[in-house]
């Protein structure tokens, strides 16, 4: 069940290699793979139901997605990856309020106007920029996480948290944090440090931010997440995690091949580059 328009299986690089992992173990077992879009309609949780398949991994989705009760009420093994919680469903996911507060202290290190590129807050994808923004807002649990990891660092390192601007893409787009982006840079109060949710919206940030004739990290440090090919050519500071690995846990997890309680916890790293200023 992918919580995402059918394309982002295709377009999205860490998409591509977190399917790319539950499709290895379900070839090894014979298997085919059926990936259906979560659309927000109620036909969804018809759909959970209609499913000819032999269990579910549930892509990344919100608190209140009736996706997920659909789902558990199917009594077929099931896995959610990247949260939310539900039931007993095992989730896999790394520890984003961990990994977020050590990416934001390298991202906001000296900044006097920081800012979050965020992912939506909730299943309405309403973007714009917000100030202060309280994280328990966000139904979507990996927004929540990493925006309570920047808010954890930015006042350890003495700031108030209303002092940080998020502003809110409607999609994992490096096209609309760049649409985004143009408008926030703007004037005297734009920001001076980013942290971006996914590398794609670090990098249409920094497309922006070269057409404002702005440098980085001089005017403007930067980071990302995922530590994507493209990240590391831009030479942007990000986080590394490795997405195939975690589809192919979650395959594993719904075909018996280990337990959750076997699995121990999902590896993340910070990746150091020149878009931050050390």
């Amino acid at each position: 069940m992918l919580g995402e328009h059918l394309t982002y299986a295709f377009e999205d690089p860490q998409a591509a290699r977190f399917l790319a992992g539950v499709a290895e173990v379900c070839a090894g077992h014979g298997l085919g793979l059926t990936i259906v879009p979560i659309t927000g309609a109620p036909s969804d949780a018809d759909r959970v139901a209609e499913a000819a398949v032999d269990g579910f991994v549930v892509w990344t989705t919100s608190d209140d997605d009736p996706v997920l009760p659909a789902v558990a009420a199917t009594g077929l093994p099931a896995v959610v990856h990247g949260g939310p919680h539900h039931r007993d469903l095992p989730i896999v996911a790394i520890d984003d309020r961990a990994a977020a507060h050590a990416v934001a202290t390298e991202a906001l290190a000296g900044a006097r106007r920081p800012m979050v590129l965020s992912f939506p807050l909730d299943r309405a994808r309403t973007p714009g920029v917000r100030n202060g923004l309280d994280p328990a807002e966000a139904t979507f649990r990996v927004t929540r996480e990493r925006l309570r990891g920047v808010r954890d660092a930015w006042e350890a390192a003495g700031g108030r948290w209303p002092q940080v601007r998020v502003a809110v893409c409607a999609r994992n787009s490096a096209r609309e944090a760049d649409s985004l982006a143009t408008e926030f840079l703007k004037g005297p109060d734009a920001p001076d440090a980013v942290m971006a949710m996914s590398d794609e919206l670090a990098l249409g940030l920094m497309r922006a931010a070269t057409r404002a004739g702005l440098a980085v990290p001089g005017d403007l440090a930067v980071t990302g997440w995922d530590d994507t090919d493209a990240a590391a050519a831009a030479g942007l500071t990000t986080v590394a995690q490795n997405l195939r690995a975690q589809g192919a846990r979650c395959a594993q997890l719904v075909l018996g091949e280990e337990t959750a309680a076997e699995a121990g916890p999902i590896e993340w790293r910070l990746v150091p580059r020149d878009s931050t200023r050390r």
